[in-house]
């Protein structure tokens, strides 16, 4: 399943409203914020339809999942909205997580936890505002293009730079800071909190992870940089998301994707938005002289002007690049 869907679900005493665009939303927030109100709705409408006074309208299907017997009714369910309410256990699972990176459908969790086995987006984790009978889903994270710290319309100079793994996205980093500042590859988004909670990093520190997969990793992140002035976030959905946004590649057809790239990007065959960004650069730079791999960055994207191109695309409040 692609694109976006928009939710209303209803009665005469509550309303949500809310639009689903990728395979995995979070919904996260403390107890008596109506999250688990949403599910209950959702549980009577499938139940007893519109006789219980509720109306959910949405240009596909939404379930709910819930109970040990969720794979024999997942394996019945396809190119639906499925709600999972907090309390069921499995949403932590290998098996679901296999499950939801096979599936036709868009997942919505309820949850609570941090689900390290899934791959969602921090643009996907939302918490419910509620004003009056109306209720929507707004982001726990905002505004995640951009740099996050304690000032973020001030420019971070960050004396370490943290980056999420050891492939091209590092290869660019180190190259373009140079002698300017440390580069230090977590080697996985999973050591960041580790290496941040040492206390072996000293200086100001810039995180630059895939915002398209560090949901998981992101409450715990977040609110060390909260407490910890010399700690930034950086998080565009990915490196090769930098390197088609800065539109080197000169692709119309790449410009088009990345306005609505949820049109674009089929759930099912891929996990994370994070990995349609780095099969879309491959096969767009194949037969040029900026072919990309994700292992080993080509030299060419360091030279001149497409260096200049995609440091265009990287805010300006991330100062990284060595000009001496």
């Amino acid at each position: 399943m692609h694109g976006s869907h928009h939710l209303i679900v209803q009665s005469a005493h509550l309303k949500y409203e809310l639009d689903i665009k990728r395979n995995i939303t979070v919904i996260k927030g403390d107890s008596a914020t109506g999250k688990t109100t949403l599910a209950d709705m959702i549980r009577e409408y499938v139940l007893n339809g519109t006789d219980t006074g509720i109306t959910v309208s949405c240009d596909v299907l939404c379930r709910l999942l819930e109970g040990n017997t969720w794979q024999e009714q997942l394996s019945l369910i396809n190119n639906s909205i499925v709600f999972v309410d907090e309390g069921n256990s499995f949403v932590s699972s290998l098996d679901f997580a296999n499950a939801v990176k096979n599936s036709t459908n868009y997942f919505v969790i309820i949850t609570r936890e941090n689900l390290h086995a899934l791959p969602y987006s921090v643009n996907e984790i939302y918490g419910i505002h509620s004003s009056g009978k109306y209720n929507s889903l707004e982001p726990v994270y905002h505004e995640l293009y951009h740099i996050y710290g304690n000032s973020p319309e001030s420019i971070v100079h960050p004396d370490v730079l943290i980056a999420e793994d050891s492939n091209s996205g590092f290869d660019f980093f180190s190259s373009v800071s140079a002698d300017k500042i440390k580069c230090i590859s977590a080697k996985g988004k999973a050591n960041i909190f580790n290496l941040l909670s040492s206390g072996e990093i000293e200086g100001n520190v810039l995180i630059i992870a895939d915002g398209a997969a560090f949901g998981a990793q992101m409450a715990n992140v977040f609110d060390l940089a909260e407490k910890n002035e010399s700690i930034s976030l950086y998080l565009p959905e990915s490196f090769e998301w930098i390197i088609l946004d800065s539109d080197v590649l000169n692709d119309a057809e790449v410009r088009r994707i990345l306005q609505n790239p949820e049109d674009y990007i089929d759930g099912e065959k891929y996990f994370s938005w994070e990995r349609f960004f780095t099969s879309l650069l491959v096969e767009k730079s194949s037969d040029s002289y900026l072919k990309y791999t994700k292992n080993k960055l080509n030299p060419a994207y360091l030279d001149g002007k497409v260096l200049s191109q995609i440091l265009s695309s990287i805010p300006a409040q991330v100062d990284i690049h060595d000009q001496t």
